[in-house]
């Protein structure tokens, strides 16, 4: 076990829940297989992963970083001035902690601190989440040695020689949820005989789905559902009255994840990459709403491909209104129509992913 004591890790990803939960899995994954290691963790010190990654267990430094805005803002006055900051600082971690392998998930911070480790010729990995990746990870690609995957055809965006298709690291907790449904409805003080609603809209909310949710809160009622409603901090203000009503719980941010999906017969979410993928591995009747603000679209091509098989309902925001309340009642009053999304969507799931990435870390831990 000696040579295993003095292994030492850098994860960098942030800015939401979809790039810290991998960086935490790969790190959860690498602990368990080498648990005299030393793991540090790079974010935007902004940014919510200085809260969630203590919260997981881990140590983390923050860089004063941030991304470019498509207009002309004081902000990207300032963007130089932290990108060389940031570089200057992530050096300096760098030479103090002496890593042997760094990992990156993706977002702002992740840009710096990747640059100076593979100057530096640090053995360094990165994960895309998405089918279409973001701008870091895109420049990153060309430096470093191995860019695990979760689509295919992702060559026409990455060195094809470097790619490895793995899949998105879950948190393993996420599944141990079969069978725990009374655990999970307990959990959240819910009546068990009537039909629970989980409401995601990814960890800093999304405005669309709430307005929905809100304009829609007698019609679940009617319909014998309650409601766990995760609206994001940014919203939290301006929907937690709701909690007044007897069938609804308003949360800013679920931190038993585990238990919430749990808790649910029906699931409505945002068609992130890292929702879709835990999604898959929790098996139930998923409605996805995506974002349409994104990159290339991604979300609608992650939902699509997952609607395609039977294995969950996508609706586009812009036919909400027209198509959700019949499509929701019919979802509710047919359970073989819920049988079978379930098991469609769990037919997806690659639970192997976390070992898959961490195998190619420790092939770089030979290098």
């Amino acid at each position: 076990m000696n040579n295993k004591k003095a292994y030492r890790f850098i994860l960098s990803g942030g800015g939401t829940g979809g790039h810290i939960y991998p960086a935490v899995a790969i790190a959860d994954e690498l602990k368990s297989r080498y648990p005299d290691a030393e793991f540090l963790f790079v974010g935007a010190s902004d940014r919510m992963e200085m809260d969630k990654v203590p919260q997981a267990g881990y140590k983390i430094k923050g860089l004063w970083i941030s991304g470019i805005q498509r207009r002309l803002t004081l902000k990207n006055l300032m963007f130089p001035f932290k990108l060389i900051s940031s570089l200057l600082k992530s050096r300096k971690i760098i030479n103090n902690f002496r890593p042997n392998v760094v990992i990156g998930t993706g977002g702002f911070a992740s840009g710096p601190l990747l640059k100076v480790a593979v100057s530096k010729g640090i053995p360094s990995l990165i994960q895309e989440q998405n089918s279409y990746p973001g701008i870091t990870n895109k420049l990153l690609s060309k430096k470093v040695d191995t860019v695990c995957v979760a689509y295919e055809g992702l060559e026409r965006f990455f060195p094809k020689e470097k790619l490895k298709l793995t899949g998105n690291p879950i948190r393993q907790d996420l599944l141990k949820v079969k069978g725990k449904e009374i655990e999970g409805k307990d959990a959240f003080t819910l009546i068990h005989s009537k039909h629970t609603l989980l409401v995601l809209g990814g960890s800093l909310g999304a405005r669309r789905i709430n307005e929905l949710i809100e304009a829609n809160l007698q019609f679940f009622e009617d319909n014998n559902v309650q409601l766990v409603w995760q609206c994001g901090k940014l919203y939290y203000d301006q929907y937690k009255h709701h909690n007044e009503l007897k069938h609804v719980q308003v949360h800013a941010f679920l931190n038993n994840m585990d238990m919430a999906y749990a808790a649910a017969d029906i699931i409505i979410s945002r068609a992130g990459a890292i929702s879709v993928s835990e999604l898959c591995i929790v098996g139930k009747p998923t409605i996805f709403i995506p974002s349409p603000n994104v990159a290339e679209d991604h979300q609608t091509k992650n939902a699509q491909a997952i609607a395609e098989k039977e294995a969950a309902i996508l609706v586009r925001e812009k036919d909400l209104d027209t198509e959700f309340q019949n499509m929701f009642s019919e979802l509710i009053s047919n359970e073989e129509k819920r049988k079978t999304l379930s098991k469609n969507i769990e037919a997806l799931a690659l639970i192997n992913a976390t070992n898959d990435i961490v195998d190619e870390v420790e092939k770089l831990l030979t290098k």
